[in-house]
């Protein structure tokens, strides 16, 4: 069977690896921004994820023929009036890094009640081709921020975002696992069961 081609809009290692592990049964080649030499990047400038992952998508639709799909997703608190929210992966700016987001968060946090600490991951992918919208997904997964780090697994802020169904945090999961009942997994088993069906129509 001939794989269809499909470019993840997105520079995030972390999130391509999952993205790739829950689509790999899929006759697809995905590919990642850094395969291609591509003429321009997109600047994110949304309000919302959904705005951002749809201005991604079509970007990147209208430099290559491919299936486009981009993601946008991040952590919001609810005592942090939905911080960081779009600015999830830019927290601690000027030159942000996975524990200075965290710490960032455990700070602004020092002293809030557990029951306060209500948070929940949400994440959109939009599919794209050509310049035209062909699917938009959202995935949300809810939970509490942690006073402190567990686990070493999953990236961002996985080791503070406490799943009470699990007891456990993101970073205390297996890939598998995590994948099951995350925000991002569960947009992407919308979106596999959507590709399962309608591969093929997209030339």
């Amino acid at each position: 069977m001939i794989k269809q081609k499909l470019l993840l809009a997105t520079t995030n290692q972390g999130k391509a690896k999952e993205i790739k592990r829950y689509l790999a049964e899929l006759p697809l080649e995905i590919l990642s921004l850094d395969d291609l030499p591509l003429k321009s990047t997109f600047l994110e400038k949304g309000k919302t994820f959904l705005e951002n992952a749809r201005g991604k998508s079509l970007f990147y639709s209208q430099q290559c023929e491919y299936l486009i799909l981009a993601e946008d997703s991040g952590l919001e608190i609810k005592s942090l009036d939905g911080a960081p929210g779009v600015f999830s992966a830019r927290f601690s700016s000027p030159r942000p890094t996975d524990e200075k987001n965290i710490q960032k968060v455990l700070k602004s946090m020092r002293g809030v009640p557990l029951e306060q600490r209500k948070a929940q991951f949400t994440c959109y992918l939009v599919l794209c081709q050509k310049g035209k919208i062909i699917k938009e997904i959202k995935g949300t997964a809810r939970g509490w921020i942690g006073f402190k780090k567990k686990g070493n697994c999953g990236f961002g802020y996985d080791p503070i975002f406490y799943y009470p169904p699990l007891q456990r945090t993101f970073a205390e999961l297996e890939p598998e696992e995590k994948n099951q009942i995350s925000h991002r997994g569960r947009a992407l088993k919308k979106l596999k069961a959507f590709l399962a069906q309608c591969l093929g129509r997209w030339s």
